[in-house]
């Protein structure tokens, strides 16, 4: 199940501020109280000093009796000996600052006493009920600011984290909005730099897409064509057929239709190879690989033996590899068939083996007359047919090329130094895990 990271973020943030928050009030609360004790206890000894005139209730004292009105905040002002001393207020209380428990039905009561002269003494009390809730009612004062300002800076961040995403909604909104047959790339002005890469990412991959259409759209086009060449032949050829005038004639104009039909069913055949290839996975599994070669240098030796072509193998070491035996297949038989279509009578074409370190190497070497260098680079484009001449779709070395970029490996054509024949190579790692990884793709080495 999916989960939303824009209400994820904003619930994290909100519970972070929530929590530093509820510490912050805890933090200023305690302060607070502390502080309005403190104020009271400075309360005490300025009425202490205040007293000095000899008043016995703080009620009568000018400067202070506007604000203790309350009686539950009432002060009183005792004088020692002079004046009748209170059961709660011992009577050696010594000078200073103290709190008294009560007893007796009696509340306690905090006491500051302060020597007069002369042997006397004056206490100036409150009462500890009455200084906690002044105590607390200050306090709580204090915290609802930031009671307040907590829901304020939660709904912020909602909002700020809301307006940050906001980017990522238009640029879904973007994709949404692009024609599936021609993306184009997403804006990347205006962007955060943590969505910078990723969006870069996209538009590559856009890129990736739209030059994978164009190369399909051009194939479809060019495969059109291909088949409407032989068609159009065979119509023809079946024309003539129907106008022969004798068995001989029938015979005679049999032999190009028959040639037609076998060269629309091999562009076929090639043409499904090349799409059920773009449309699969590979099948891994372990190839016995001298055995592979053997069964295809025997299914090309009739061929070979036609066109008067020493048809052979090398082996080099190489026994076995990891790899997809139909894509194998595929590679090495356009190779084989190639060389076998362009090498003259009297010539050689080789199949080798061998393995350098974790590579596999698998060759097909002939003696005929090689490619043009200004040709090799096009070598492995679909329908692109050499100027040496020779029949064929000019599919070959393409599904060739696709399967090898399934495989992961590389394939690679050069004319031999003398440029008396061609090398196709396909190199591929001996062990694979079964995944081809990023594909390594195809290459033309001059």
């Amino acid at each position: 199940m999916s989960r939303s990271l824009q209400r994820h973020l904003s619930k994290m943030l909100a519970v972070a501020v929530l929590a530093c928050g509820v510490i912050a009030t805890a933090v200023a609360f305690y302060f607070a109280y502390a502080e309005a004790q403190e104020f009271q206890d400075d309360a005490l000894r300025q009425i202490a000093a205040l007293s000095a005139g000899g008043a016995s209730d703080i009620r009568q004292l000018d400067a202070a009796s506007k604000s203790v009105e309350d009686p539950e905040s009432r002060i009183r002002v005792v004088r020692l000996p002079a004046g009748p001393r209170p059961a709660w207020l011992p009577p050696d209380i010594a000078p200073g600052l103290h709190t008294l428990a009560g007893s007796g039905g009696q509340e306690a009561m905090r006491v500051f006493v302060r020597d007069t002269g002369h042997g006397g003494r004056l206490a100036v009390a409150q009462s500890t009920d009455s200084r906690n809730e002044i105590a607390l009612n200050s306090a709580l004062r204090t915290l609802i600011p930031l009671l307040l300002l907590l829901p304020l800076l939660i709904g912020l961040i909602a909002f700020i984290v809301r307006g940050e995403f906001a980017p990522i909604r238009r640029l879904a909104e973007e994709l949404d909005r692009q024609s599936a047959e021609r993306p184009t790339l997403l804006p990347r002005h205006d962007l955060p730099e943590e969505i910078a890469p990723f969006v870069d990412a996209i538009n590559r991959l856009l890129a990736r897409v739209d030059t994978m259409i164009a190369e399909q759209r051009r194939f479809v086009a060019d495969a059109a064509h291909e088949l409407r060449t032989p068609l159009t032949a065979l119509a023809l050829q079946a024309q003539n057929l129907a106008q022969a005038t004798s068995p001989a004639d029938m015979r005679e104009r049999l032999v190009p239709l028959q040639a037609g039909i076998e060269r629309a069913r091999r562009l076929t055949v090639q043409l499904l190879d090349l799409a059920r290839l773009q449309a699969s996975e590979a099948a891994w599994t372990d190839v016995d690989v001298q055995a592979f070669a053997r069964e295809l240098i025997a299914e090309f030796h009739p061929l070979a033996e036609a066109r008067g072509i020493d048809l052979g193998m090398e082996d080099a070491g190489l026994k076995s590899m990891r790899s997809d035996p139909r894509a194998l297949g595929l590679i090495v038989r356009n190779a084989l068939e190639n060389a076998l279509k362009y090498t003259p009578r009297g010539g050689e074409v080789t199949l080798r083996l061998r393995r350098d370190g974790n590579q596999a190497l698998v060759e097909v070497v002939d003696t005929g007359p090689g490619i043009p260098e200004a040709e090799l680079r096009h070598a492995f484009d679909a329908f692109h047919r050499l100027s040496t001449g020779g029949e064929g779709s000019g599919l070959g070395l393409a599904i060739a090329r696709e399967a090898a970029v399934r495989l992961g490996g590389v394939v690679t054509l050069n004319n031999t130094p003398n440029h008396a024949g061609l090398v196709f190579g396909y190199v591929q790692p001996v062990e694979q895990n079964g995944r081809s990884g990023r594909p390594a793709g195809a290459r033309i080495l001059e």
